[in-house]
C-alpha cells in the first residue's frame, strides 16, 4: 500500500521480531513483558484458541450427553444419561453436571474466545502495520490489557475447581443470585467477566487513538483498509457498551453479597432489569464479534479474487451503521417479557440492522464477479463465511418477527441462529485471516491441501451439527434440556455425529498449523499479491514493522490501477480488462 519494499528477511532470523533475545529465561522474560503489539496479538491468538479448546471440550461433552434421552425404567434403573455418578445413579446429579458443561461452554465461547478473539489477535497484530505505524498508540496499555485477560480467564475458569456454574452464561436474576451451594463459583465466574470487560474497553480505546493517530503519511481515512474500519467500529462498541456489563455484574455481585434488592424480587429488586442491562451491552457486543470478522472478508475476497472491492465507501459505512443501530435492538432478546408497544418498536428496529449487514453481503459477491479466484484456503473460508454467515442472517428474520418468535423463542432454533452467526461467521473469519496472515505472522507456508482438507470438513461438521438443530426448534424443543423425548432423538443423533466431524477438522488445522511451524517453507513477502501495507513489511515482520518510511500512494484495493509489489503474472493472476491499466500504471 505505498511503495514497494522488496524485502527478503524470512525466516525467525536477520531482526524478526520472533529472533531470540538470549537463552530460554531470558526469551520468556523477553516476551512477558514486551511492548510490541506483535507479541502481545501472538500471545492472545494462542490463549485464545487454548480457551476455544477448552469451551469445545465442553461443547462435546454436552453433545454426546444428548446423544439419547435419559429413560427412566420401571424398576429405577436410568439410562442415556453420561452425568450422573455411578454411585447415585439419578437424574438431579446428571442434569446438573450438564447445566455446569453448557454454562461453561458458553461463558468462555463468549467472553473469552469470540469477543476478543480477532480484536485482540489479529487485530493487535495487524492493524498497527496495516496502517503502516510502528506500534499502537498506548504499547504499554496493551501489554495491560493482555495481563487482565489473562487474570480474567483464570478468575472464570477457577469456578470450575469450585464445582462449577449452572445459571447459563448469561447468569440471568433470580437464580444467579439464590442458587444455594453456588455463592463462591458465581462470584468468581461472574467477577471474571467484569474483569475481562477491562481489557475490552482498553484494548477498544487503543485502537480508536491508532487510528486517528497513527496513520502513515498520505492515508486518508478512505485509503484504510476495511479491516481496520470493522476493527476501528468494533471498538467504539467496546469503549461504549462494555461499561453497562461491567456495572451490572457488580450489581449482581454486591446484591449476593450483601444480601440488597436490587434484581431479585423477593427482596424488593427487578429480574427484568437484569435482562435489560444484560443485553443493552451484549447486543452491541454481539458485533464486536461480527465486525471484525467482516472486515477480514473484504480484504480476504478482494486479494484472493486480485479485483477492487466493490462499493468500499459503502461497506465502510456501514461498519460504522451497523454499530450504531446495534444499541437500540437490545429489546428483541426480551419479546415474551415486554409490552405489546416495546415488542413491536423492538421488532422494527431489529430489521433495521439487516440493511447495513445486507449491503455488505451483496457487495462481497459482486466483488467476486468477474474476478480472478484462486481458490485457496483463505478464499475457502471466504466462501463458507458468506454461505454460513447469510443462513444465521436469513434466520434472524423469524426471530425478530414477534409472531413466530414467541413459538420460537427459547427453542434450539434460537441456539442454530447463534451459531450461525457467531461461529459461522465470526470464528470461519478468523479461520481465513489466520490462513490469510499465517505467512506474514510467522514467516513460513503451510501445507495448502490439508488447510482445504480441514476447511472441509469444519463445513460438512458444521452443517451437520446446526442445521439440524433448527428442526428442533421449529418442532418445539427447548434449548438447555438435558433430556428430551424419543421424536427428537434422531435429530440429536445426527448432530452429535457432526460435532465430532467438526472436531476433528480443528484437530486437522491444529497439525497444519503446527507442521507449518515445524518445517513449512520459508514464505515470500507478498504470496498473495495483497496491496494492503502490511504486506510490504518483511515475513514475519522486523521489531519495528518496517525498514523503510512507509508511504500511502494508493488504494488497499486498486487491482484495476496498480501491480502488487513483485508482481509476476504467473503468481497474481489479474482480470484481462484490468491488465492494460495495471501494466501502465506500473
Amino acid at each position: 500500500m505505498g511503495s514497494a519494499a522488496h524485502n527478503h528477511d524470512h525466516g525467525h532470523g536477520h531482526g524478526s521480531y520472533l529472533t531470540p533475545k538470549g537463552g530460554f529465561m531470558t526469551t520468556v522474560f523477553d516476551w512477558a513483558t514486551t511492548v510490541d503489539h506483535k507479541k502481545i496479538g501472538v500471545m492472545y491468538l494462542f490463549a485464545i484458541l487454548f480457551m476455544f479448546f477448552l469451551g469445545g471440550l465442553a461443547a462435546i461433552a454436552v453433545r454426546v450427553e444428548l446423544l439419547e434421552p435419559v429413560r427412566v425404567a420401571a424398576d429405577g434403573v436410568i439410562t442415556g444419561q453420561l452425568f450422573a455418578p455411578a454411585d447415585q445413579k439419578a437424574v438431579g446429579p446428571g442434569n446438573e453436571i450438564y447445566n455446569r458443561l453448557f454454562t461453561l461452554h458458553g461463558a468462555i465461547m463468549v467472553f473469552m474466545v469470540i469477543v476478543p478473539s480477532i480484536p485482540a489477535s489479529l487485530g493487535n497484530f495487524f492493524l498497527p502495520l496495516m496502517l503502516g505505524a510502528k506500534d499502537v498508540a498506548f504499547p504499554r496499555l496493551n501489554l495491560l490489557s493482555w495481563y487482565i485477560y489473562v487474570i480474567g480467564s483464570i478468575f472464570a475458569v477457577s469456578s470450575i475447581i469450585l464445582g462449577g456454574v449452572d445459571t447459563g452464561w448469561t447468569f440471568y436474576t433470580p437464580y444467579s443470585t439464590t442458587t444455594g451451594n453456588e455463592f463462591g463459583r458465581v462470584i468468581f465466574m461472574v467477577m471474571g467477566a467484569f474483569i475481562l470487560g477491562f481489557s475490552s474497553i482498553l484494548t477498544g480505546l487503543n485502537f480508536i487513538v491508532t487510528v486517528h493517530k497513527l496513520r502513515a503519511p498520505g492515508m486518508g481515512w478512505f485509503d484504510m483498509p476495511l479491516f481496520v474500519w470493522a476493527v476501528y467500529s468494533s471498538a467504539i462498541i467496546q469503549v461504549l457498551a462494555t461499561p453497562v456489563i461491567g456495572i451490572t455484574l457488580l450489581l449482581l455481585t454486591f446484591e449476593r453479597v450483601f444480601n440488597v434488592g436490587i434484581f431479585d424480587p423477593k427482596l424488593g429488586g427487578d429480574p427484568v432489569l437484569f435482562q435489560h442491562f444484560f443485553w443493552f451491552y451484549s447486543h452491541p457486543v454481539v458485533y464486536v464479534m461480527i465486525l471484525p470478522g467482516m472486515g477480514i472478508i473484504s480484504d480476504v475476497l478482494s486479494v484472493h479474487s486480485q479485483k477492487k472491492i466493490f462499493g468500499y465507501r459503502a461497506i465502510a459505512y456501514s461498519s460504522l451503521g451497523i454499530a450504531a443501530v446495534s444499541f437500540i435492538v437490545w429489546g428483541h432478546h426480551m419479546f415474551t417479557s415486554m409490552s405489546e408497544v416495546a415488542g413491536v418498536v423492538f421488532s422494527g428496529l431489529t430489521f433495521l440492522v439487516a440493511i447495513p449487514t445486507a449491503v455488505k453481503v451483496f457487495n462481497w459477491i459482486s466483488t467476486l464477479y468477474k474476478g480472478s479466484i484462486a481458490l485457496t484456503t483463505p478464499m475457502l473460508y471466504g466462501l463458507i463465511f458468506l454461505f454460513l454467515f447469510s443462513i444465521g442472517g436469513l434466520t434472524g428474520l423469524p426471530l425478530g418477527t414477534l409472531s413466530t418468535d414467541l413459538h420460537l423463542h427459547d427453542s434450539y432454533f434460537v441456539v442454530a441462529h447463534f451459531h450461525y452467526v457467531m461461529m459461522g461467521g465470526t470464528i470461519m473469519a478468523l479461520l481465513a485471516g489466520m490462513h490469510h496472515w499465517w505467512p506474514k505472522m510467522f514467516g513460513r507456508m503451510y501445507n495448502e491441501f490439508w488447510a482445504k482438507v480441514g476447511a472441509i470438513t469444519v463445513f460438512v461438521g458444521f452443517n451437520l451439527t446446526f442445521f439440524t438443530q433448527f428442526f428442533l426448534g421449529t418442532q418445539g424443543m427447548p434449548r438447555r434440556y438435558a433430556s428430551y423425548i424419543d421424536e427428537f432423538q434422531i435429530y440429536h443423533q445426527i448432530s452429535t455425529l457432526g460435532s465430532l466431524i467438526l472436531f476433528l477438522g480443528f484437530v486437522i488445522h491444529f497439525f497444519v498449523f503446527v507442521a507449518s511451524l515445524a518445517s513449512g517453507r520459508k514464505a515470500e513477502q507478498n504470496p498473495w499479491g495483497g496491496l494492503t501495507m502490511e504486506w510490504e513489511a518483511a515475513s514475519p515482520p522486523t521489531e519495528h514493522n518496517f525498514d523503510h518510511e512507509p508511504l500511502c500512494k494508493h488504494g488497499p484495493y486498486d487491482y484495476d490501477t496498480t501491480v502488487p509489489p513483485g508482481w509476476d503474472p504467473k503468481d497474481y493472476p489479474i482480470p484481462a480488462e484490468n491488465l492494460k491499466a495495471a501494466k501502465e500504471a506500473h
